[in-house]
């Protein structure tokens, strides 16, 4: 694992990242390996139904896999670029 690079607002809670759009392995998820598609924070952590603000809550990394598929969601300090 590296350590986290500074990031940058990008909107909307987003923050930029330089591995958005890039392979990295998924520590935290026996080293799964997705497509890392925003850093942001969690709208299902503090929300019961409908969100119209930015959550306060920490920012995850959202993960989607290779192939397609149901995105997941992970701490941003367990990813690395995968080779």
């Amino acid at each position: 694992m590296t350590t986290r690079p500074p990031t940058q607002p990008l909107g909307l809670g987003h923050l930029n990242h330089p591995l958005l759009g890039h392979r990295v392995i998924d520590h935290a998820h026996d080293d799964r390996i997705g497509i890392l598609r925003a850093i942001a924070p969690d709208a299902k952590a503090n929300t019961p139904s409908l969100n119209i603000g930015i959550p306060d809550t920490p920012p995850v990394a959202w993960l989607a896999p290779e192939t397609g598929g149901l995105e997941w969601t992970t701490d941003p300090d367990a990813i690395e670029a995968a080779t």
